[in-house]
Formats: structure tokens, sequence, C-alpha cells
């Protein structure tokens, strides 16, 4: 029987099938790789194919002799979907597409999840960019937040979900693009370095104060 994690698999309630989530960048797929996910789960009898609150699409109900043959046939990088580390990088379309738009969070997105997506951590953490106030990212419940405005980008730390849901408190705001970016590279830098094992940024941040963290980035009160 193959754990949580071991090839990308998520044991199901069963027991004895698994769940498999393809990596989609910010979610976004090709008409050519939506066909594939389709003929493989298709051909493999796959139960069930549902699209997952990270913008993913998971194939569930799998056979384990089955799991290898349908990574073969995919030809895709698992998602992160169990494990100790940045687990996903939400994006709204933003300014790419969505009339209400203020900066370009799927650009931001592809950044963040190029170079963040599967990053070891004391603990797991969800990073959310949404390119306007409207947050359809979900932005204020993640680890790292990017909410963009006109005025430029607001950056939440600290916010999940789960049994003990927290807001994010604000961090920075009406900063540039690439302020924004490095700021997130930063944050994660004081995260590693501070967290206990196991510890989300909101409990973190509950124990040593946003006050510290703002001293430790050299972020001004007025930031």
């Amino acid at each position: 029987m193959l754990n949580d994690g071991d090839k990308g698999v998520v044991l199901q309630r069963d027991r004895q099938t698994y769940g498999i989530a393809p990596h989609l960048p910010c979610g976004i797929v090709t008409p050519a790789t939506l066909r594939k996910i389709a003929d493989v789960a298709e051909k493999y009898n796959v139960p069930m194919v549902k699209v997952t609150s990270a913008a993913r699409i998971a194939l569930l109900g799998i056979k384990e002799d089955d799991v290898d043959p349908i990574w073969d046939e995919l030809e895709m990088d698992p998602g992160n979907v169990v494990g100790i580390c940045v687990r996903s990088i939400k994006a709204c379309p933003g300014t790419t597409f969505c009339k209400r738009g203020q900066l370009d969070s799927l650009e931001v997105g592809r950044q963040l999840d190029e170079k963040y997506h599967g990053m070891a951590l004391p603990g797991k953490m969800k990073i959310g960019v949404s390119g306007c106030p409207n947050q359809c990212g979900e932005t204020s419940f993640k680890d790292i937040g990017l909410v963009g405005t006109p005025k430029g980008w607001r950056v939440y730390v600290g916010g999940n979900g789960g049994t003990n849901p927290r807001i994010g408190e604000t961090l920075a705001q009406r900063i540039e693009t690439d302020q924004a970016v490095a700021l997130v590279g930063k944050i994660i830098d004081y995260y590693r370095a501070n967290a206990k094992p196991k510890e989300r940024m909101g409990r973190m941040i509950e124990r040593l104060g946003l006050d510290h963290m703002e001293e430790a980035l050299g972020l001004g009160s007025d930031a």
C-alpha cells in the first residue's frame, strides 16, 4: 500500500484506492491537456474527476496498479497536495481577462509558482494572488496573499482555513510588482528561520507578533 505523498497519491476513504492531482500552475490548462486527462481517466475507468479548491483536476478512486501507468501517460508533474511545503499558488485571471482586474495576478502567480511550488518549509503553506480587492483568489485566507489595487499590491500574511481559521494581516501595501515578488521571498525566508515544526504562518505571527516580522524585514509602520 502506498502512503500519502508517494508517487503523488492520496489514499482515499475506502483505504484501497488513491487520488492524484497533476500540477496545473495557477489553474491554467490547455484544451490538449484537458483531452489527455479525460482520455486517461476514461481508459483506466477512473470513477471521479474533480476540479479542486486549489485549481487542480483530481483523478479519484484509482487502483494501486494503475497509478504508475496513469502518470506515465499523463506526462505531468504531481501537484503538492500533501506534505510540509508550499502546496499551491492560487491566482485569479486579473488584468489578463477580468474587467475588474487592477494588476496582473496571473503573471505574478506564475512567477511565484515557478519559484516556490513544492518548496520544503517548516509547515505547509498556501499562497494566493488576486488582481483586485474582490479577492476571488481567497487571498486573505492564505499564508501569504497579494491583492492588486489601483495604487499597487497589498500583501497579507498569516491567513489560513482549517479548524481554526484565521484572516491574514496587512504587512505592506501600495508596492510595485517587483517589490511584492521580492517581499514574498523575504517572508518565506523569515518563516523558514522562525517557525516551529508544522507551525503555520499565522500561529507563528501570534507567537512572535507581526511587529517582529516587520522589524526583521525592514518594514516601517507605514509600509
